[in-house]
């Protein structure tokens, strides 16, 4: 008898990291503690849903609770500014429960917080001149509601992201047409040719390839590439026949930011 009571002793010790005080659960557990953080991020005390939420998810680890939680640590996250940490969760979310009934809502938040990262840069780009500013978010965001699109055809999230990847797609054609523009303006008419094609390889449904045909119209020209330059010319008069680009006026200065599509 003695020696049963003296392993279930034991036993406690360890369960209770075989320490002399052991740690305090809140009134409810994990459960009432989620409910304070769910109400935390709605009154927008993002910092304390922060620590609410991680505590959450070493307690009811390998519950749905602690996925949620997860999923929604990455949320705030976000919220704070905190993007690197964000996708850090999100990408071990998807690494760890690729079974999860939540999964096609990570992926979607995984192409949001990219998405955003870039219409914030988007926003800040008035009057500078950036041919070469990195579009890896964009693209980092496209894959992941590419995934989502694929996999869950059905999900309550695929028609935004739909939408959210016909915006990325004309926004990195548009990066792509001003990079050309970049090197024609500055006399470098091979790479402007050359980048201007890229579009029309690459996003022949985007709004921008006729001034991708323009600028390799104008940049053959220059470079005394006649060929090249009548065989541009008659694709841009085709589907363009009221173009208002001319080697002139690929020069001026734009009535508005590249990046702004509408």
């Amino acid at each position: 008898m003695w020696r049963r009571v003296a392993w279930w002793c034991g036993a406690l010790v360890l369960a209770a990291g075989c320490s002399s005080t052991p740690k305090e659960e809140p009134a409810g557990g994990a459960e009432k503690l989620y409910a304070e953080a769910k109400d935390d991020i709605a009154s927008g005390s993002y910092e304390r849903a922060i620590k609410a939420l991680e505590r959450i998810e070493g307690r009811a680890a390998g519950t749905l609770l602690a996925q949620q939680a997860q999923l929604d640590l990455a949320y705030v996250n976000w919220k704070v500014g905190e993007r690197a940490q964000a996708l850090a969760t999100l990408d071990r979310f998807i690494k760890l429960h690729p079974s999860s009934p939540a999964f096609d809502y990570a992926l979607y938040l995984r192409g949001v917080v990219n998405f955003n990262d870039n219409l914030g840069i988007f926003g800040n780009l008035s009057g500078q001149d950036l041919a070469e500013r990195d579009q890896q978010a964009s693209r980092d965001a496209y894959q992941s509601f590419k995934q989502l699109v694929e996999q869950f055809p059905q999900s309550k999230y695929t028609p935004d992201a739909r939408l959210r990847m016909d915006y990325i797609v004309n926004s990195l054609a548009a990066h792509e047409v001003h990079v050309a523009r970049y090197y024609f303006r500055r006399g470098a008419y091979v790479a402007s040719a050359n980048r201007a094609q890229q579009v029309l390889q690459e996003y022949p449904q985007a709004p921008v390839t006729e001034e991708a045909l323009a600028i390799m119209v104008a940049s053959y020209d220059r470079l005394g590439l006649q060929q090249l330059r009548d065989d541009a010319e008659r694709v841009l008069k085709k589907n363009f026949p009221d173009s208002r680009y001319s080697a002139d006026a690929l020069l001026q200065p734009r009535s508005k930011p590249w990046w702004q599509l509408w």
